[in-house]
């Protein structure tokens, strides 16, 4: 199962992740805080910084909005 070891802030809606795999890579999120109406807040780049890992791991923000570790994981290696 695909899991979200590390994940770091880079610069806009940009997240360099690494995986329980031991691949990384670095993913734009900025289409997912305009597609998803419960992401409207991360629009404030602040809010989205605000990011932690959860126990699934995946990323998640105090707002409860959250993302797959595979759609993450796809993202950031394309596979």
């Amino acid at each position: 199962m695909i899991g979200v070891a590390q994940a770091k802030y880079v610069t806009g809606y940009r997240i360099w992740l690494e995986f329980n795999t031991g691949e990384s890579g670095e993913v734009d999120l900025s289409d997912v805080v305009n597609i998803f109406p419960v992401a409207e807040s991360l629009k404030d780049i602040e809010r989205f910084k605000a990011f932690a890992l959860d126990d699934w791991p995946t990323l998640v923000w105090p707002n409860g909005f959250d993302l797959s570790p595979e759609m993450l994981y796809e993202r950031a290696t394309g596979k």
